[in-house]
């Protein structure tokens, strides 16, 4: 297998998060949370945009129309992005100065899933769900850094880590309200040198895991088992996602400077975005908030 790597951005970010390719604008998104950014690329016309956001960003997720979901850092925004105008759908109240949003996905039935953290780093860091209507779940709490959130092909389970602890959890998810039970240790990075940075999940039901501390990326099967790892293009990878026609370059953001003091790239291409080809494996389509994203899956395998 032969993996072709070519670097995407232009500019450097200084903590480069959530990628998040868009099927319909056929562009990528994602985040520079320290430069308080939320940027997109064209690859067809090779074009960049940014919007500016109020506060740090630590995710996106795609939304409905010309919207994106955003985890800034007291709460869960959309975005317009013909506007660039913010407006607020979850806030938790009271408001906590020292947490702040951090890793979020969309889940496939549509509803935005964004771990907390604590500033420094403090057990203080809670998962929420928040569907269309602003009702918001806990379904963890006790996290210091939240990340891997990413769920299987067919929504029955979700992935969820504090990187900390070095593991990633696997929950039986329902396609339902119901609320989250017990969770299982699914993969232990320890052995791997890293704690679990930022996931997605193939069509195949692989999980690639970013390894920031040794600048690998991991692909892991459903029992947890490793089936590969590869050389990431930079000493920092922070996460990643399947895009472009045919959802077969795994696109790669990384980090230049956190801002923490706890990642610092000593790498010359550090915070730049990467896209991967030649893996093998397709991505699966994101769903949009308030769409569920199942049933073009199935069609997709049938």
């Amino acid at each position: 297998m032969s993996l072709r790597v070519s670097r995407v951005s232009a500019k450097a970010d200084l903590l480069g998060e959530s990628p998040v390719w868009d099927a319909e604008r056929r562009r990528l998104y994602w985040v520079d949370g320290v430069s308080r950014l939320i940027r997109a690329h064209d690859p067809e016309t090779g074009a960049f945009l940014e919007w500016n956001t109020p506060s740090t960003v630590g995710s996106i997720a795609l939304g409905a129309g010309p919207t994106l979901v955003a985890g800034l850092v007291d709460g869960i925004y959309l975005l317009d992005i013909v506007t660039g105008a913010f407006s607020p759908m979850f806030r938790p109240d009271p408001p906590d100065p020292a947490v702040r949003f951090n890793d979020g996905k969309n889940d496939r039935q549509g509803r935005f899933l964004c771990g907390s953290m604590g500033i420094h780093a403090d057990p203080l860091g809670k998962l929420y769900r928040v569907d269309p209507a602003g009702r918001a779940d806990v379904f963890a709490s006790g996290i210091r850094i939240s990340n891997a959130l990413c769920f299987s092909p067919d929504g029955g389970t979700m992935y969820f880590a504090d990187s900390l602890e070095r593991k990633i959890r696997a929950y039986d998810y329902s396609t339902d309200d119901a609320p989250l039970a017990g969770y299982r240790v699914l993969i232990d990075t320890e052995p791997y040198g890293s704690g679990p940075d930022g996931a997605t999940v193939d069509a195949e039901g692989g999980i690639w895991v970013c390894l920031i501390q040794t600048g690998k990326i991991a692909r892991f099967l459903p029992d947890g088992s490793l089936d590969r790892m590869i050389d990431a293009p930079t000493d920092m990878p922070s996460c990643i996602a399947f895009g472009g026609a045919d959802l077969s370059t795994l696109f790669v953001t990384s980090i230049k400077d956190s801002g923490s003091g706890r990642a610092i790239s000593k790498h010359p291409e550090g915070g730049m975005l990467f896209a991967i080809d030649g893996l093998g494996v397709l991505g699966l389509p994101e769903a949009r908030f308030g769409q569920s994203a199942l049933e073009s899956h199935k069609t997709e395998i049938a």
